[in-house]
């Protein structure tokens, strides 16, 4: 029997892009004037109505995981940590700055926990370098393991720089996903281009956080970081997710600022619960727990 060509069924209908730019919405009638004969996915207001929102969030998991598989990205590593730590040359601006302030204003107490604030935030400066060197220890491992692994943020300054920062020191890919929020909130310039999103829904950018992750780092951070946090430490907990290893960086921190200790003997939660946590102090640290725990063929992508 001779061989058919086959043609491909995408071949014989025009693309849903071809037929936006070939539909006409003005025949100089009422009816083709009228928002009901748009395409629907052409029609912006339909797609932003409040029935439609179980759409968007399907839009917003679907593309950044599509990107993803285009980029043959399997496997991450988390790096979670405030926005407000940043690098020492300008953590030491920040606190020269307010020096100059109270210095014109002496004694005014509002500069003085300016000043403070800065001051702490200086100390905590060391945290931005040894995110920046993990970032690029875990853009390394694909020399020391079978599978690559590439760095996550949340996209923003601080930590999160850091972290995407380590990554394009050597040339490296990595993934920044940021969210709309009130104030201005733009990519750090380190995030592969091709692997920056913009996510509108929390819930939605945490699954993603967690759908490719081998392992989760926390650096000291506020709210935004506490809600990562204990979002995967509850996954994990309850099994929702397949456990990963989960790296408080900062013992010290994070020990002032959570008694998990007390947690347990409350009974709130067990020693088992206690244990999903380990921590480091340095990049290296980090690096040695992740390798320590971390198996190539473990899926961890939630239901």
């Amino acid at each position: 029997m001779a061989n058919k060509t086959v043609i491909p069924c995408e071949s014989l209908f025009p693309s849903a892009k071809e037929d936006v730019a070939n539909v006409s919405y003005d025949y100089g009638t009422p009816q083709s004037h009228s928002p009901s004969y748009r395409l629907a996915y052409d029609d912006f207001d339909f797609i932003m109505r409040d029935e439609l929102r179980p759409v968007r969030l399907q839009l917003e998991l679907l593309k950044p995981e599509l990107a993803q598989l285009e980029e043959n990205i399997k496997s991450t590593v988390v790096v979670f940590g405030s926005a407000r730590i940043s690098d020492h040359e300008s953590a030491l601006k920040n606190v020269q700055h307010a020096e100059q302030l109270l210095a014109l204003n002496p004694s005014n107490p509002d500069l003085e926990n300016k000043l403070a604030i800065a001051c702490r935030l200086l100390k905590k400066s060391h945290y931005y370098e040894e995110a920046r060197k993990l970032g690029t220890l875990i853009t390394l491992s694909d020399k020391n393991i079978k599978q690559a692994l590439t760095v996550v943020t949340g996209g923003g300054p601080g930590i999160m720089e850091a972290a995407n920062r380590g990554a394009a020191d050597i040339g490296g890919k990595s993934i920044g996903l940021n969210i709309v929020l009130p104030g201005e909130q733009k990519p750090n310039p380190y995030i592969t281009p091709e692997l920056c999103f913009q996510f509108h829904y929390f819930a939605i950018r945490k699954m993603h956080f967690l759908m490719r992750a081998v392992a989760l780092i926390a650096f000291p951070g506020g709210f935004g970081t506490l809600d990562e946090l204990f979002e995967a430490l509850t996954l994990i907990q309850t099994k929702k997710v397949k456990p990963i290893p989960v790296i408080l960086f900062g013992e010290t921190y994070w020990n002032t600022l959570i008694n998990f200790d007390m947690l347990v003997e409350e009974g709130v939660i067990t020693p088992c619960d206690r244990n999903l946590i380990q921590y480091a102090e340095t990049a290296e640290q980090a690096w040695h727990l992740i390798l320590k725990n971390y198996t190539v063929n473990d899926a961890h992508q939630p239901d």
